[in-house]
Formats: structure tokens, C-alpha cells, sequence
């Protein structure tokens, strides 16, 4: 009569171990497939969006040649960022060089 109590118990901690792992199982699948669901939506918004960009990157782009005074002005403001950039590194470079030699003394 031992035995066959501790089988039984054995045999009914199995079962309710095998029911929380089912339950577990069945909640990360549940979970994976949400998750697989929202990236194939990713996916989808992700073919549209590249296939609009290969697009209009094929598409040719009207360049207004007639009108030299606006590439002027175009070429000036990109000379005042490059020159606003390498101003902003030159300090970033000072300041990196003041903190190193302020290590050394």
C-alpha cells in the first residue's frame, strides 16, 4: 500500500508539472507568433517604403541650369556648414588636447 501511494503521488506531481510546462509552452508559442505577426507587418511597411525609395531614386530629378544665381547661393551654404563643422571639430580638438595635458602636469 506504500508503494503504490508514492507512485500515485509521483504520478500526480508528473502530470501537474507536464500541465505547467504545457501552459508555459502554449504561452511563449502564443507570444511567438504575436511577435512573427507584428515583424511580417514590419516587413511589409519595410517592401513598401524601399520600393517607394527605389523609385523615386530612379526617377530623374529636374535641375534648374537656366538659373546660376540660386546654385551660388546653394554652393555658399554648403561652404558655411563645411566651415561651421570643421570650427565646431577644431574646438572639440582643443578642448580634447586641454584635458589630456591637464592629466600630464
Amino acid at each position: 500500500m506504500l508503494w503504490f501511494t508514492v507512485w500515485s503521488v509521483l504520478v500526480v506531481e508528473t502530470l501537474v508539472g507536464a500541465l505547467f510546462l504545457g501552459r508555459s509552452l502554449y504561452r511563449a508559442g502564443r507570444d511567438l507568433l504575436a511577435e512573427l505577426e507584428r515583424m511580417t507587418d514590419a516587413l511589409d511597411r519595410l517592401t513598401e517604403r524601399s520600393e517607394a525609395l527605389a523609385a523615386a531614386a530612379t526617377a530623374p530629378v529636374p535641375v534648374d541650369l537656366m538659373d546660376p544665381e540660386l546654385a551660388r547661393a546653394r554652393l555658399v551654404q554648403a561652404r558655411l556648414a563645411t566651415f561651421r563643422r570643421r570650427e565646431r571639430r577644431a574646438d572639440r580638438r582643443a578642448r580634447t588636447y586641454l584635458r589630456w595635458r591637464s592629466f600630464v602636469r
